[in-house]
């Protein structure tokens, strides 16, 4: 292009939502995206989620158009509806980026500020698609065409007379061409006059259509041959299939190929116009801050924005998205090659000798000529053998060079999810390094690091792979011998200090589930597939977590034909449900006022010292009887549930906060601190609307589950307690009770109680367990006088002792109230159009 030579790497995702998981780890690798929409189907639910994970990530995008000749085919538009049809396509796109835009405005307030002067002020000249700006292509792919605005500019700027650059710009939108005075005028809907658009691009496309493919017309297609200036071979002209000829117009007149990668070329960023804002988001996540990471961490960003490639002292940093299963004799190596000269002398003089030593035998013993065929036959049974116990299918990691070059024959840190640089700097430290002979398999919980070699570097060509000797960075790339220190994903790097990339955000929460019976495929099916699960239950049952019934179909098949290539018997999905409690009925079923209070024959002393009350209190005693709890468990209002769901991620980071004097090197943002505060205003204004019950609630929560980040609430009421703050507090002040001792043991028996109810062992949801009252006695001792379990000692036994009580007490707590089973809600918007209404 303009006398110089470009490299585009091209990823291609799944169009299904089912397969968001693809595009989720083809955004990770890119600087730019190719959104394509049909135009008939218009916006879908894969457009708005591919549009989200590239604003997420910082990429940008350009929009095309396609199936532009189903309008002419299908539709039977004329130019001019097919033009108002392809603004309100624009338009639609473009409420989605705005949408996205003004979400990303709206979290960045500050206070003092509001968020409507904030999106006022904000730059939005980016953001939208617009013809003129060169960032929407119009396409037929099935036809081979496609153009932007700037190919029909400088076509036709010469023949009026007009700038191409001024003509670009005035192209798509209200205006029209006064053919008297050959000016260009605004205002083409309200004079009833064609828009520019229709006028000297759609028109034209609707007579080559017409001429070639709807009446067939010789004469005119020749005539519009002529007038395009276009050679046009002869075998094309006299095919009998009038696609054929249609296509073989299209492509010389509007190369798709060329219109695409011309603006890509203009309009997407090389690798080394990586912004700040991205680099740092790919070394932290987005709730923690990038200030927070080592300083030998923080000075690795240069190398991001650099994308340095030939100097040695910049250090090599490589992300691997996916893992990709491969034929073992696709790859380069097992394929068979033209031979050189000089390998073809060496097995010319090979040849020789053999026939040499062959004459040489049969002269001495006459037996020779039986022995070598022997010889050769058990050879090559050996190989044989040697085939049948090597795994058909290889892993490729797929990935990208951000930093440095790879080369084969490195030694590369392989990071994991996990990996804290801060903590790997301070325990390798002094020249201590990490054991070599380490893989996936025989790591510690508590490491995140192997050691690997690069053996093989390979170049995607399609379907094919060709072997490379060095990869610079920018560039995608295979990297084979990874399956021992790679699951799914990993940071490959030359420095601790490099931080492993944050998670790839997936857009589509696994909802479905299914069973099947071999081990070795499921466990390369996990490791071949992103957004894939595989989970053990207890009952022995092999689980796998799709994202949809395609996926799932899609995921069976490969265990069938590919992973663990036998029979598998599947069961039909299972939908998770959320068991919960409802307020007390009023009335009963006569529709009479209830006016005693039903104990619903659980009243008093049951088993395992458990009392429980009138008011559905539950009291309960350790094993040891030295501690007492009280526990009943209430309704959420609503509003505070759909609160809870909507900010997992937000409850996630209070659990880190929490936890941040064992992890003093993690520290929250500001966006993530102010969505905080914003959650806990929206909390007690949501409590205080609720009623009296709930005054002060949000200062007494305790805890959130399951997981900490779930819809249930722990609510601390216990007497004399006032000194312990609440779940919003990230320091604890005041006195220290006894209690704080084992604050960690009764929140782990509320977690384990909401992660599996009472009804069928499903989590629950918008459940309040209210803790009124918590005694220990003092001092702790058995009945032989020994102490158990002091104050200095809270891990011991007793602790778990409370875990089991409070486990049990809040599921007792449970079914002391009015029950209810919550089944799975499919919820979705709509667009048609307004002719479909």
């Amino acid at each position: 292009m303009n006398g110089e030579e470009y490299l585009l790497n091209l990823i291609d995702s799944p169009g299904h939502v089912d397969f968001t998981s693809e595009v989720s780890t083809a955004v990770r690798l890119c600087d730019g995206a190719l959104v394509l929409v049909d135009v008939v189907e218009g916006i879908c639910p894969q457009t708005v989620a591919s549009l989200r994970q590239a604003w997420q990530e910082d990429i940008r995008p350009i929009l095309i158009l396609n199936k532009l000749d189903r309008l002419i085919t299908e539709m039977k538009l004329s130019p001019l509806d097919a033009y108002m049809h392809l603004a309100r396509i624009l338009e639609q796109v473009n409420a989605v980026m705005g949408e996205l835009f003004a979400s990303d405005v709206m979290e960045q307030e500050t206070k003092g500020e509001e968020w409507t002067s904030l999106l006022e002020e904000a730059d939005d000249s980016s953001v939208c698609f617009s013809p003129e700006a060169g960032n929407v292509i119009f396409a037929s792919a099935l036809n081979g065409w496609g153009f932007s605005l700037t190919h029909f500019a400088t076509a036709i700027g010469g023949k009026l007379g007009l700038n191409a650059q001024n003509l670009e710009r005035v192209l798509w939108g209200d205006y029209y061409v006064n053919m008297k005075t050959k000016h260009i005028m605004k205002g083409a809907q309200s004079k009833a006059k064609k828009p520019l658009f229709v006028q000297l691009v759609l028109e034209n496309l609707w007579k080559v259509y017409e001429a070639t493919l709807l009446t067939r017309d010789p004469q005119s297609t020749e005539k519009i041959i002529a007038t395009l200036g276009l050679k046009i071979p002869a075998r094309d002209l006299r095919h009998s299939d009038p696609r054929v000829q249609l296509q073989a117009i299209m492509n010389r007149w509007l190369p798709l190929a060329s219109a695409v990668m011309d603006q890509a070329v203009k309009k997407l960023p090389s690798p080394e116009g990586m912004s700040e804002k991205r680099a740092e988001h790919l070394m932290c996540s987005r709730l923690q801050s990038f200030d927070s990471l080592p300083p030998e961490t923080r000075e690795l960003r240069d190398a991001f924005l650099a994308c340095s490639k030939n100097s040695q002292n910049s250090p090599v940093i490589a992300f691997i998205s996916k893992m990709i299963p491969v034929e073992r004799s696709s790859l380069p190596k097992y394929k068979a090659r033209p031979l050189g000269v000089e390998e073809l002398a060496q097995r010319r003089e090979e040849a020789r000798n053999r026939h040499a030593q062959r004459i040489q035998n049969q002269t001495q013993t006459g037996e020779g000529e039986k022995e070598i065929p022997d010889n050769l036959s058990d050879s090559r049974k050996v190989e044989k053998e040697e085939e049948s116990h090597t795994p058909s299918t290889v892993f490729v990691a797929f990935a990208r060079v951000f930093s440095g070059t790879l080369t084969p024959g490195q030694r590369l840190y392989v990071l994991g999810p996990k990996h804290n640089p801060a903590t790997a700097l301070q325990k390798y430290k002094g020249g201590k390094e990490v054991d070599g002979s380490i893989t996936l398999e025989s790591l510690h919980l508590k490491e995140h690091v192997t050691i690997c070699e690069v053996t093989d570097l390979y170049l995607f060509m399609g379907r094919e792979l060709e072997a490379l000797f060095s990869v610079p960075a920018g560039n995608i790339l295979g990297i084979g011998g990874l399956e021992k220190h790679v699951l799914k994903s990993a940071t490959l790097t030359s420095t601790l200090a490099c931080p492993s990339f944050a998670e790839i955000q997936s857009q589509v929460v696994p909802i479905l589930r299914d069973m099947a019976s071999f081990e070795r495929g499921l466990h390369l099916l996990n490791q071949a597939d992103a957004c894939v699960e595989v989970l053990l239950q207890e009952s022995g049952e092999h689980v796998i977590v799709t994202a949809g019934q395609v996926h799932l179909q899609r995921c069976l098949d490969d265990l069938r034909e590919q992973f663990a290539r036998v029979d598998i018997n599947a069961s039909p999905p299972l939908v998770s449900f959320r068991e919960t409690i409802v307020p007390p009925p009023t009335v009963d079923m006569v529709n009479e006022a209830i006016t005693e209070a039903v104990s619903n024959g659980k009243m008093g002393t049951d088993e395992g010292n458990a009392n429980q009350d009138l008011s559905g209190s539950i009291t309960m005693k350790t094993s040891n009887r030295l501690c007492t709890v009280r526990i009943c468990a209430k309704p959420l209002p609503v509003q505070v549930t759909l609160l809870l769901e909507q900010n997992g991620e937000i409850l996630k980071a209070l659990d880190h906060q929490w936890t941040k004097n064992r992890n003093e090197d993690f520290e929250l943002s500001q966006v993530t601190m102010d969505r905080l505060a914003e959650l806990q205003s929206q909390l007690e204004t949501a409590f205080q609307e609720a009623g009296p019950d709930w005054i002060d609630a949000v200062s007494k929560i305790w805890s959130f589950g399951p997981r900490r980040c779930g819809p249930n609430i722990l609510l601390n009421r216990v007497p004399g307690y006032a000194s312990r703050e609440g779940a919003f507090e990230a320091l604890r002040t005041g006195s220290v009770s006894r209690l704080w001792e084992y604050d960690s043991s009764f929140i782990s028996g509320f977690q384990l109680a909401t992660l599996n109810g009472p009804i069928c062992e499903e989590s629950m949801m918008g459940v309040c367990f209210v803790v009124e009252d918590w005694i220990l006695e003092s001092p702790l001792q058995n009945n032989s006088g020994l102490e158990v379990g002091g104050i200095s000692q809270p891990y011991g036994p007793f602790s778990g002792q409370i875990m089991s009580t409070v486990k049990e007490c809040c599921r007792r707590a449970f079914q002391a109230q009015p029950q209810r089973l919550m089944i799975p809600m499919y919820s979705c918007t709509i667009h048609v159009t307004a002719e479909a209404l």
